[in-house]
């Protein structure tokens, strides 16, 4: 199932409107959240989950989820880095980032690597995280924010055992979401961008992947949020707005099953 390039292009604006759906998602979800039976916590002790929220949100989106989770008995917690602006607020250069990325040369360079330098912080609080609690990590991602899980796992394969991502563009970068007109107008070269991604998806992710996406997204292309080079990927179509798979509860219950195959 390789997508059509000419089929990939950024959501149309016009398309917008669909998003907001997300306010009976955000109505939706106080029933499941109030009436998700309390478990201990001892029964997935030996599991640490991080959830990674998207571009231009923090760990307080994230939280409905994570508190769903915690009644349900899993050690899940945020990502702790504050805001997700995508790494545009962190200043670096291309020498600055791990010797786990293999950039092309860009002598106009003008931040294109920011989200991999992100990575890097992300991928060193998850070593810390799991130092410090001594089980697994499983990475649960939102948009752009499972981007981030899937690069942190491929770093780190004997840490991380599994990913998940709710509407995560896999291909392109922003390039092909309703944030590439942001992007562009920061002199961002979006095609460097989708070269290099490429690129780095030769090294395939081997933890097994749950990727969660609506052909009804209207922030990121849908065939973008496809996986095509993990062995190991699971793909669940929903029907839901992209601004509200963090509190989608019908989400919420495929996260869940996904968590429970583990065990």
């Amino acid at each position: 199932m390789n997508p059509q390039h000419n089929e990939l292009t950024a959501p149309r604006r016009m398309a917008l409107w669909q998003e907001t759906r997300v306010i009976g998602d955000f109505v939706k979800m106080l029933g499941p959240l109030a009436a998700a039976q309390i478990r201990s916590r001892a029964s997935h002790r030996e599991k640490l989950i991080v959830l990674v929220p998207g571009f231009g949100s923090d760990d307080r989106y994230m939280s409905p989820l994570r508190h769903y989770l915690g009644r349900r008995g899993y050690q899940a917690e945020g990502w702790g880095l504050g805001k997700n602006l995508a790494g545009i607020d962190l200043s670096h250069t291309l020498e600055d980032l791990s010797s786990a990325w293999h950039f092309s040369p860009k002598p106009d360079y003008r931040g294109e690597a920011s989200v991999p330098y992100l990575c890097d912080r992300l991928t060193d609080r998850v070593r810390i995280r799991h130092q410090a609690v001594g089980c697994p990590v499983t990475l649960i991602g939102w948009s752009l924010g499972g981007y981030l899980c899937r690069e942190v796992a491929r770093d780190l394969p004997d840490i991380v055992e599994k990913v998940i991502t709710l509407g995560s563009p896999t291909i392109g970068g922003p390039k092909y979401t309703a944030a590439a007109p942001f992007f562009r107008k920061r002199g961002m070269d979006l095609d460097w961008i989708e070269r290099e991604i490429k690129r780095r998806e030769e090294q395939p992710i081997s933890q097994p992947v749950t990727a969660i996406y609506s052909k009804s997204d209207a922030i990121v292309n849908w065939r973008a949020a496809l996986d095509h080079h993990s062995p190991n990927v699971d793909h669940i179509e929903v029907n839901a707005a992209h601004l509200g798979m963090g509190f989608n509860p019908e989400i919420w219950s495929l996260v869940l099953q996904s968590l429970e195959a583990e065990a």
